[in-house]
Order: C-alpha cells, then structure tokens, then sequence
C-alpha cells in the first residue's frame, strides 16, 4: 500500500531521516519505533505529504505521490497526532465531520457515518455536542480516530496517539485500537517509544536510530536475533519498574 525508496529527510544540518527504503504491507500494522529524535515522525510525516523529502520516493497503491495527486491521496489516508488536534471551537461532532462537510455530504450521510463511528471507537453518543475542554483525554482521542475515520480512509498514521493518556486509559484505548484495525483490515501506520505497546498493536516493528532503521521484523525476531546489540538495549530499556524490582533480591 505504501512504500519508500531512497527517502531521506534533512533541516539545516541534522539529518532526521537517511536514506531509507521500507515497504508497508497492505492490510497490515506497521510500528515506528526508537528513541527520541530517530526519525520516526519525520517518516510518518514524509508519508503524508506535510513534509516533502529532500531525496528519493514515496509510493501510494502503485502510484508515485507528487503534488499533483498530493490533495487525493490525503484523502485516501487518515492522521492521528498525539494531542488529538482537534479543533477547540468545534464541537466533538463537528471535529469529526469537518472533512465530510467540506466534501459536500449530505445530513443523512453524515449522521449514518457519525452513529457508525461512535460504535466503533465505542465513543458516548451523548458526548457528540461538548467541546474538548470538556471531553477526557482518552475522549479526545477517540474523537480524533473518529475524524482520522471518517471518510473511511485505505490508510491509518497514528503519531504518538496514547503517549499523553495514564497508563488505565491507554490500557483501555490500546485493546480498542487493535480490535479496530482488525475489524476494518486498513494498512496501519504508528508511531510509538513504547516496545509493549508496539508488539500489542503492531504486526512488524521496525526500530530505528538516528535516521536509520536498525531491525525490521516481529517482537521475536528482535528478541531472539537482533541485527545490531542497540535492539537488546533499547528492549531491555524498555522493562517496567515492577519487573525490576521482581528481579531485585
């Protein structure tokens, strides 16, 4: 479905992203994983089209994106950034519909897509008229899918979505992620520094260091064959303070 070859990405002096070729499966969760400043929302942002790259290409469903099919493919593709970026003066509601109501649907249409949504991100229908201020944090994200969904898009990037929320929530929102992306079989693209998190959710992780990707594969595969000993560091970084404190005498 997507696909990059030759990418890099650079500001000033600081190469975000190196050359990097990566394929992302149709259907399928791919996780952006790694340290701060690796590159990863750099990359998620590359796929969008917010950013251009300074070298190489970037495919959609076979075809090259370029500005001229820049607006379309957009379309074809929903962004969930880590706040939610929704609109403060707009209703939960009307965050969700602002791209539908651009498009010229009509009131039926966006009413069957509005009730549809709210069961699957099991959102309060009841909620639909207050503002942000007014909804929770792991509401607002729910929101936030909700507009990402909206004119039900082939894609799915989700930038960091649960990495402001207490770990209840995000528990919570993590097991209806994963049911979502299996029940609507979309190519996923997340961005996360959370190893858990990314085997729960991810069908490949794809680790990456200073702009480059080091590992590709499954949580096993960097667990029992790790192409570069930063993989066993990076996962070992990654235990709870309970499970250390389980291995303490």
């Amino acid at each position: 479905m997507l696909e990059i070859e030759g990418v890099s990405r650079t500001y000033g002096a600081a190469e975000a992203l190196k050359p990097t070729s990566l394929v992302f499966d149709r259907g399928a969760t791919t996780v952006l994983i790694g340290p701060s400043g690796c590159g990863k929302s750099t990359l998620l942002r590359l796929l969008i089209g917010l950013i251009p790259p300074d070298a190489g290409s970037i495919r959609f469903d076979g075809a090259p994106i370029d500005p001229s099919n820049l607006p379309q493919v957009r379309r074809r593709m929903g962004y969930v950034i880590q706040d939610g970026g929704l609109f403060p003066h707009l209703s939960a509601r009307d965050n969700v519909i602002v791209m539908a109501r651009y498009l010229g649907w009509d009131n039926a249409r966006i009413a069957a897509r509005v009730e549809a949504l709210c069961a699957l991100t099991r959102f309060p229908t009841d909620a639909l008229g207050r503002y942000p201020a007014q909804l929770s944090g792991g509401q607002r994200q729910r929101v936030s899918v909700m507009r990402a969904l909206a004119l039900d898009p082939d894609v799915l990037l989700l930038d960091e979505p649960l990495g402001a929320l207490d770990p209840m929530i995000r528990a919570d929102l993590q097991s209806d992620l994963r049911d979502i992306f299996r029940s609507l079989g979309k190519t996923v693209v997340l961005v996360t520094h959370d190893m858990g998190e990314a085997a729960f959710l991810g069908d490949t992780i794809v680790l990456l260091r200073e702009g480059r990707i080091v590992q590709r594969g499954s949580l096993g595969d960097l667990l029992r064959a790790p192409a570069d000993p930063f993989v066993t560091r990076f996962i070992q970084a990654q235990r709870t303070p309970l499970e250390t404190l389980g291995e303490m005498p």
